[in-house]
Formats: C-alpha cells, sequence, structure tokens
C-alpha cells in the first residue's frame, strides 16, 4: 500500500493526503475543500503563528522554511533563489516564507538572531538550519541533504 502523507494546504488550511508515489513522480495534487494546487512552484507565505504551527506540525513532508524580513537587502537578494529552489524540489518538500517583522514570536521561538536563515523541518521538528545568503543550488543542496 502507498503510504500517504499528510499536507496542509498553504490557500486554507486543510490537512490532505497525498500518495507518495505521486510526490515522488512530481506530481502535484490539489486541495480536496478549495480544489487549489497544493503546490504551485512558490513559497507558501506564512503570515501568522498559528499558518506557521498548522503548517510545520501537520504537514508529513519536509519543510524547508526561510525566515526573513522586508528591510533585509540579503533576504529580498535570496528570495528568487529561494523560489527557484521550491520550483525544483516541490512536491517532494514543502517551502515556505516567514517574515519575521510579522511573526517576531516564532522567530524568538526558534531563535533567530541573523536573516536570512533556513530551517529544515521533519514531522514538526527542527533537523538543520543554515544562515546567510544562498543560491538556489545551495539551498536545494541544504534540503536534499539534512532531508534524507
Amino acid at each position: 500500500m502507498d503510504a500517504a502523507p499528510t499536507i496542509v494546504c498553504p490557500h486554507c488550511g486543510t490537512v490532505n493526503r497525498a500518495p507518495q508515489s505521486r510526490l515522488d513522480q512530481g506530481q502535484k495534487p490539489g486541495c480536496g475543500k478549495c480544489g487549489r494546487p497544493l503546490f504551485d512552484g512558490h513559497p507558501a507565505e506564512l503570515g501568522a503563528a498559528a499558518d506557521f504551527d498548522r503548517l510545520i506540525g501537520r504537514t508529513e513532508i519536509p519543510v524547508v522554511v526561510d525566515f526573513w524580513a522586508e528591510w533585509c537587502g540579503p533576504c529580498r537578494a535570496m528570495a528568487p533563489q529561494f523560489a527557484a529552489a521550491a520550483q525544483r524540489l516541490e512536491p517532494r518538500f514543502r517551502f515556505a516564507k516567514l517574515d519575521t517583522e510579522a511573526a517576531p514570536d516564532v522567530a524568538q521561538r526558534f531563535g533567530i538572531r541573523g536573516i536570512p536563515t533556513v530551517i529544515l523541518f521533519s514531522h514538526g521538528r527542527e533537523v538543520a538550519r543554515q544562515s546567510g545568503l544562498m543560491s538556489a543550488e545551495a539551498i536545494a543542496q541544504f534540503a536534499e541533504q539534512a532531508g534524507r
């Protein structure tokens, strides 16, 4: 029987199941509630602690989160690189962005001292982190190595 990890819809927050074999083949399933794609090649925008906690806690595939802020030059420079890594690795990984100014409680909870910081979560737990500006290739390598 094919495993079916849970994946939180970045649009409506509904928890969905998707067969692992479809994810491994690069197929991008839709949400059972809102019908929108669970993966669209763009990082999910997490605006509040509740969004973050639900996505990290309920998504059973590895989640790569970019902690950033609008005023941060390196963060803005890395944004297209992070998006390119998402296009390359979704749906095997979920990519998300958290604005540390909009959700300072989450940034504090994870001890974010410098941005950009990328953290890989697996089953709700931090597995690895990397701070500083990274290329799409470096982000993809970080995710693939840490997400094994």
